[in-house]
């Protein structure tokens, strides 16, 4: 569900998006993931974990679930998260369009947590304005993202462990699921990373490392390991490490992190340039869709509006050049050698001051040219060799 409160993401105000199992015995929420942006499989695998695994600080409601219950949602459906139910032996059952009665559970539990938790924060965005507009104040104070995570996870311990939903007629969740006899099944944590992980096949390790994305992925187990068949699996979106496995035997060898990172000031520096090309494209895009044609009142072609003067015409263009998308730094290519006939056409497109030295193997001078600028024929001796 995607939270109606706003909160401070690196400086924006965004609604974060909660993903959580539950139990449909006990009402107990037995896993949880929040992410800032709209989830997609890794938050899925996140949340799947915390349900699953029964070491702190997950507690006790853990263990393998026999059936999954979900509503067509495509993360719970993509491929990655359906492999990993696969792999854990869980049944996973696709609920029918709008039929919110087949999993009364989770909708009564995303009702419960508005009610009760999220419309008492701070930017809750449901909350009645005064007037006319419902805009918000802009000296309003929203939460950061860590601390709405920890109060919702501090607010998901109340509701575990001391509300007592009417279902239960008196038990809390964690009562109720202690008294319930059923044997829990349990995988190790090991095994539950490596099956939550996605599969990107198999790779050669060479001595720059493994080769993943067209990047390279280093670690400090590799030294001596080069040549070594591996399988390279992931958490989804997070491609700053990967986790290599060995190919023949499935043994765990290590994590590899991305080689020669970028800076955070980099990485900064580029989201700054993407966002401010997203802004130009989106105004261009605008300006475009935005066309008007002269109303008529008697059969006529149709007479575009929208006279440019010239120098708005020039400036224009002069701006579409400079930021062409297909190639923004294309450079010239080098200038063949002094001996090599091109025509007229491409040596226009050259740069005459960077020579190209001869291809490899190379190393006499090409023949020259005969007198209508052909190339000299071949000649033969009389002993039958050409030269």
């Amino acid at each position: 569900m995607q939270a109606p409160v706003l909160v401070d993401v690196d400086g924006t105000a965004r609604r974060p998006w909660i993903t959580w199992f539950t139990d449909c015995a006990t009402n107990a929420i037995t896993g949880v993931a929040v992410t800032p942006v709209h989830p997609s499989r890794e938050s899925v695998l996140s949340a799947l974990r915390s349900a699953v695994l029964r070491e702190d600080p997950y507690g006790p409601f853990s263990g393998l679930p026999e059936k999954v219950r979900v509503d067509r949602g495509k993360d719970f459906l993509s491929r990655t998260v359906t492999a990993a139910f696969d792999l854990l032996d869980v049944t996973v059952e696709d609920l029918p369009a709008y039929t919110p009665h087949l999993k009364g559970t989770v909708e009564g539990l995303n009702r419960a947590v508005e009610s009760m938790f999220l419309a008492a924060l701070p930017g809750y965005a449901r909350q009645p304005r005064p007037g006319k507009r419902s805009s918000r104040p802009k000296d309003e104070m929203v939460l950061s993202f860590e601390d709405f995570t920890a109060r919702l996870l501090a607010w998901t311990l109340w509701w575990n462990t001391e509300h007592s939903p009417v279902p239960l007629r008196g038990r809390t969740p964690l009562q109720a699921w202690q008294d319930d006899p059923t044997p829990l099944r349990d995988v190790p944590v090991a095994d539950l990373w490596t099956f939550t992980l996605e599969d990107a096949g198999t790779r050669t390790l060479t001595t720059r490392g493994v080769r993943f994305r067209k990047r390279d992925y280093v670690g400090a187990w590799m030294t001596g390991q080069a040549g070594i068949q591996v399988r390279v699996r992931f958490m989804p979106h997070h491609d700053h490490r990967i986790e290599v496995y060995h190919a023949a035997t499935g043994r765990y060898l290590g994590p590899a992190d991305l080689a020669d990172r970028a800076t955070e000031e980099q990485v900064s520096a580029v989201r700054r340039a993407r966002a401010a090309r997203t802004r130009r494209l989106k105004k261009d895009l605008e300006a475009s869709q935005r066309e008007r044609y002269a109303a008529v009142n008697q059969p006529e072609a149709p007479q575009r509006l929208g006279a440019l003067t010239t120098a708005q015409a020039e400036a224009e263009l002069a701006q579409a050049t400079d930021t062409d998308l297909s190639l923004p730094d294309l450079i010239p290519p080098a200038a063949p050698p002094a001996g090599w006939r091109t025509p007229a056409s491409l040596a226009a497109l050259t740069t005459p001051d960077r020579p190209t030295p001869l291809p490899s193997g190379r190393d006499s001078a090409p023949a020259p040219d005969g007198p209508d600028g052909r190339a000299a024929r071949p000649t033969t001796d009389k002993d039958g060799d050409t030269s």
